[in-house]
C-alpha cells in the first residue's frame, strides 16, 4: 500500500474559499447564500412548479468521446452562471456538464415528482422552475453539450433526519443518531431504501433528458470514530466494501433500466491504496460496478511525501500520473471494468495557487498516461477558462 493519506480539509478550510468543508471529497459549495447553507428549514422562498417528468420523453444528448467536462453546483445552476458555464462549453473543448440534481444538503434542484423527495421537503428550498429546467437542458441539447445529473446518496442530512430508522445509529444507544464532526446524520449504507431513493431521481432526471447519471458519496462517513462509536445491523457479517458493492450492483440494475450510463464518484485514494479506508472504496470491488468510475484525483489531497513528492500540491503532473498508472494497473484483467474518467483540480488549497499551468499539467499527465476523458471540479464552479483549449483543438490543453 502506498503511504498516501488524505488531507482533512476541515483542518484547512481558513486557506480558501475552493476548499470542501467536510472532509476530502466533501461536494458543498462555500460560497453559498448564509440563508439557505443548512437543511434544518425546509419552506424556504417561492415553490417553482412541478417539473412534470412524466408524460414525455426527450431527446437525449450522445455521449461525447472524449468526453470532458464541468461540475455545476445547485447555485450555479440556479443563477447567471448556468448560461455562462453554457457559452464555455460552447467556445472550448468542455462537452459536458454535471449539474446538482440533488445536493450532499439533500436538496432536490426542482419541484419533484418522487413522493418521497416531496415528503421531505427536499424540492422546496429554492427550486429551480420548470420552464427553466427545460431551458437549460433545451439549450444545452441544441449545442450538443451532454447533461450529467449528479445525485448524492449516502450524505443526505434532510433524509437521515426525517427517516432516523435510515440513519447510521449509535453503538451506546441504538435509537439514536449518530452524528458526523459537523453534527450531522447520516443514512445507513446497508439500507436499500437510500439507494432507491437515488434510483428513483435518476429515473427523474432521465425522464428530463439527462444523458447520464452520476452517483456521489457511494460510501461510509470517513471519520475514524465511526468504527467504535456506530452499528450497522444490516450489514449481516458483510465487510464495508461488500456493502457498498452489493449496493452499487442492484442500484446500477435500476439505472440500466432507464438506459443511460451510471458513473460513481469515488476518493481518489482508491486508485492506490489496497484498503477501502474505513468508507468501503476498495478499488477491485467497484470497478465493475459501473459504466464509469471517476476517482477525484487532486493533488491538494495527498499528504507530504506520498510518491517520495514533498509537496505534492506542488507537482500535479507527477501525482496524477502515479495515480493513474496504479489504477490501470489495478484495473487489468478485472472483467466488465469501468472506464475511468478522473477529477482535476481547478481550485487553490494551500501554495501554489492553481491557475492555468497547474490544470493543464494534470490534463497532460492523464493524455500522457492514456486517459484523455476528463472532469474539472471547482467547488464554486468558477472555471480557469485559460487553461481550456477552444473548441475542436483540445491539442492546446497539454
Amino acid at each position: 500500500m502506498q503511504s498516501t493519506k488524505l488531507i482533512r480539509l476541515g483542518a484547512v478550510v481558513a486557506l480558501t474559499a475552493a476548499c470542501r468543508p467536510s472532509g476530502p471529497d466533501s461536494r458543498a459549495d462555500s460560497t453559498q447564500p448564509a440563508a439557505v447553507r443548512t437543511v434544518a428549514s425546509t419552506a424556504v422562498a417561492p415553490h417553482g412548479a412541478v417539473v412534470d417528468s412524466a408524460p414525455a420523453k426527450f431527446p437525449r444528448v450522445p455521449r461525447p468521446s472524449p468526453l470532458r467536462g464541468l461540475y455545476v453546483n445547485r447555485w450555479a445552476a440556479l443563477g447567471d452562471r448556468m448560461w455562462q458555464l453554457i457559452g464555455v462549453a460552447k467556445t472550448t473543448e468542455v462537452n459536458a456538464l454535471v449539474i446538482d440534481v440533488k445536493d450532499d444538503r439533500g436538496l432536490v434542484l426542482y419541484r419533484s415528482r418522487v413522493p418521497l423527495a416531496r415528503a421531505i421537503g427536499a424540492d422546496t428550498v429554492m427550486p429551480m422552475r420548470a420552464e427553466r429546467v427545460r431551458a437549460v437542458l433545451d439549450s444545452m441539447r441544441a449545442h450538443g453539450i451532454y447533461p450529467i445529473a449528479r445525485i448524492v446518496v449516502v450524505k443526505d442530512p434532510l433524509l437521515a433526519s426525517a427517516k432516523l430508522d435510515w440513519s447510521i445509529k449509535r453503538r451506546a444507544d441504538p435509537s439514536t443518531p449518530w452524528l458526523d464532526k459537523n453534527g450531522n446524520p447520516w443514512l445507513d449504507a446497508g439500507q436499500p431504501g437510500v439507494w432507491d431513493y437515488a434510483a428513483d431521481l435518476a429515473d427523474e432526471a432521465v425522464a428530463l433528458g439527462f444523458s447520464e447519471v452520476q452517483f456521489d458519496y457511494v460510501r461510509f462517513p470517513d471519520e475514524k470514530r465511526l468504527v467504535s462509536e456506530a452499528v450497522f445491523p444490516l450489514a449481516n457479517g458483510r465487510v464495508r466494501a461488500r456493502v457498498i458493492r452489493d449496493q452499487l450492483g442492484a442500484l446500477r440494475k435500476r439505472v440500466a433500466a432507464a438506459g443511460v450510463p451510471m458513473t460513481i464518484d469515488v476518493f481518489g485514494l482508491t486508485m492506490s491504496d489496497t484498503t477501502d479506508m474505513g468508507i468501503g472504496q476498495r478499488w477491485e470491488m467497484f470497478i465493475d460496478q459501473a459504466d464509469a468510475v471517476l476517482p477525484m484525483t487532486y493533488p491538494s489531497h495527498y499528504a507530504p511525501g506520498s510518491y517520495g513528492i514533498a509537496r505534492p500540491n506542488a507537482h500535479p503532473y507527477e501525482i496524477i500520473s502515479h495515480a493513474l498508472r496504479d489504477a490501470k494497473r489495478r484495473t487489468a484483467g478485472i472483467s466488465g471494468a469501468a472506464r475511468i474518467v478522473p477529477w482535476y483540480q481547478d481550485f487553490t488549497l494551500g501554495p501554489p495557487h492553481y491557475g492555468a499551468e497547474q490544470v493543464r499539467a494534470q490534463i497532460r499527465a492523464g493524455h500522457d498516461a492514456g486517459f484523455d476523458e476528463w472532469l474539472l471540479w471547482n467547488p464554486g464552479s468558477r472555471y480557469t477558462v485559460g487553461a481550456l483549449a477552444p473548441a475542436n483543438d483540445s491539442s492546446q490543453s497539454r
